[in-house]
């Protein structure tokens, strides 16, 4: 059987391990310590964590005392989406989510169903913020938000720092999921405006397994943990630290955060060169979020008559690895609440792709899916144009 090569161009979904992340993730693996224990191997365990803590506040704009390290965002948007989040005083009585949230978030909240509302998306993908303040002023009690920094199929960029000025104008918090945003674009408290921040590390190069909650004041805390047992975590997060993966995690942080600058101008040369070469060659193709700020890696995109599912079949065949631009849960592909939230009609929404590039994506790699994309489509075109004897 021939080999076929392969181009990887998912990184929204995963990116491949960084070589300094994987250094210090080595490195770690061969020291036994427990953090929790007191002799020198158990220190050096602790230190390595806590350094680990003190990146990833730096990064974001926190103090240490804010990074609570969990098992990656799904886990950290269930701590933190809790009726029990707060400073100790005014208690959170609502949960407001954007429409186009991570099911992580949708799904994932500890909000009974009739203490939660959803903020309606407009049709170019971004949270309403007019609909946001109609339900701030209509809810009778301290409300917490839930808006991501980007969203994940489309790339669209929320207008985060505009929603918290509304939601600290009403005494409410809004926690941010900055999962595709970190590393990608600016995702820090002083940028966002945000209360608290959702991480995950393999989206930007560091292993699959790590994340973390971030607050921007050390005063929040959630009073009702997921993981009971020891005190890891100052109590917020039981069980014994995976100090491998925290310090592979706050590697990578440091290398994205740093580069995302450059990186990003890049990048979003290329999303532009994929999306112009693809629109002149097909004058149907639709591009999701195209009139708002995205994150220059992002293309969601798709042609009418053609579903995803069959188009990664064969473009995946063709080895390029890419996205449909709807949730897929267990390797299927279904509908997307997002494009759905926009508007977007069933028979478009259901061709959406993603294609998203990263760190080690060529211009040549962008030539070559285009053309792939453009020799498969008119293939299948031209199949379907043939009568039927």
């Amino acid at each position: 059987m021939t080999r076929v090569d392969r181009t990887y161009l998912d990184y929204n979904a995963s990116a491949p391990l960084r070589p300094r992340a994987r250094e210090v993730m080595l490195a770690c693996l061969d020291r036994p310590g427990n953090a929790s224990s007191v002799h020198a191997e158990g220190r050096e365990a602790r230190a390595l964590i806590e350094s680990a803590r003190a990146t990833i506040a730096e990064l974001t704009g926190a103090s240490p005392r804010g990074v609570i390290f969990t098992s990656g965002a799904t886990e950290a948007a269930n701590l933190a989406l809790s009726p029990s989040l707060g400073d100790g005083g005014t208690a959170v009585e609502w949960l407001l989510a954007g429409a186009g949230e991570h099911p992580c978030v949708l799904a994932g909240h500890r909000f009974p169903p009739e203490r939660t509302r959803t903020i309606p998306l407009t049709a170019r993908g971004c949270v309403d913020l007019a609909e946001l303040g109609r339900l701030l002023a209509g809810a009778p009690g301290c409300c917490l938000v839930a808006i991501q920094a980007a969203n994940n199929e489309t790339g669209v960029l929320q207008p985060v720092a505009e929603a918290a000025g509304l939601v600290h104008a009403r005494g409410g918090l809004l926690v941010c999921d900055a999962v595709q945003a970190a590393g990608r674009v600016a995702c820090d408290f002083a940028t966002l405006g945000a209360d608290a921040l959702l991480l995950s590390a393999h989206k930007f190069g560091g292993p699959r397994g790590a994340g973390a909650l971030v607050f921007r004041s050390a005063a929040l805390h959630v009073g009702e943990p997921l993981i009971r047992g020891g005190g890891q975590e100052a109590g917020a997060r039981a069980g014994t630290e995976n100090v491998a993966a925290i310090a592979g995690f706050a590697a990578a942080a440091r290398e994205a955060f740093e580069e995302a600058d450059a990186e990003g101008q890049r990048l979003a040369a290329l999303r532009d060169r994929l999306e112009t070469t693809l629109a002149g060659a097909f004058a149907d193709l639709v591009v999701f979020g195209a009139g708002a700020g995205r994150l220059p890696n992002t293309s969601s995109f798709a042609l009418p008559g053609f579903s995803a599912e069959t188009l990664l079949i064969a473009l995946d065949l063709a080895g390029f690895a890419i996205s449909s631009g709807s949730a897929c849960s267990s390797g299927k592909v279904a509908a997307s609440h997002v494009l759905a939230a926009m508007g977007v009609a069933p028979e478009i929404a259901r061709g959406a792709l993603r294609v998203s590039p990263g760190r080690a994506t060529t211009e040549n790699d962008v030539e070559r899916f285009c053309a792939t994309f453009e020799k498969t489509v008119r293939n299948m075109r031209a199949r379907r144009a043939r009568p039927v004897a």
